[in-house]
């Protein structure tokens, strides 16, 4: 099913579980439809990224833009989170003419080469965008804390710390 958003009321990164076992969203909701895909850490991070880089060029490129204030949006995923398929790539673009960014989602699957159609395909105003990108950045470090020595994330039970020879942190 492919799902096509001109106008976005809420589009956010959002995670089900507890830290180390958590499982991210994207959740788009327009009215009265609501969609959830669900995606890596990575993907979400990247993503965030990939926004946050076309933003300061979209402004680099147009100084005029006007800017909103920006509304932080902590609430959580809108329950219940049924996921429609998982991503498997993302594509992120500026719309010069509307003034919006439109970011399309696609499920992994096999591919075929005529059907490289998105299953999501939305429009975000610059200000959703900057909401998105601060929301995801705090959702991905919100996860375990890195061992100060090597890096892994720690469980909330502790963990054998490779460098500290076995013992437990």
């Amino acid at each position: 099913m492919i799902f096509e958003f001109e106008n976005v009321d809420r589009f956010i990164c959002g995670t089900v579980g507890e830290p180390g076992e958590r499982e991210f969203y994207l959740q788009v909701r327009s009215g009265s439809t609501i969609v959830s895909a669900s995606l890596e850490k990575a993907q979400a991070a990247a993503l965030a990224q990939r926004l946050d880089i076309l933003c300061k060029e979209v402004v680099k490129q147009d100084p005029t833009l006007i800017i909103d204030r920006l509304e932080s949006d902590d609430a959580p995923l809108e329950m219940p989170v049924d996921r429609e398929f998982v991503i498997g790539a993302l594509s992120v673009a500026w719309k010069n003419e509307a003034k919006k960014v439109c970011v399309e989602l696609y499920s992994i699957k096999e591919v075929d080469i005529e059907d490289d159609t998105p299953e999501i395909s939305l429009n975000i105003t610059f200000r959703q965008a900057k909401a998105f990108i601060s929301r995801t950045h705090a959702v991905v470090n919100a996860g375990r804390i890195p061992c100060p020595f090597c890096a892994i994330p720690i469980d909330p039970r502790g963990h054998l710390c490779p460098r500290a020879n076995g013992y437990r942190r």
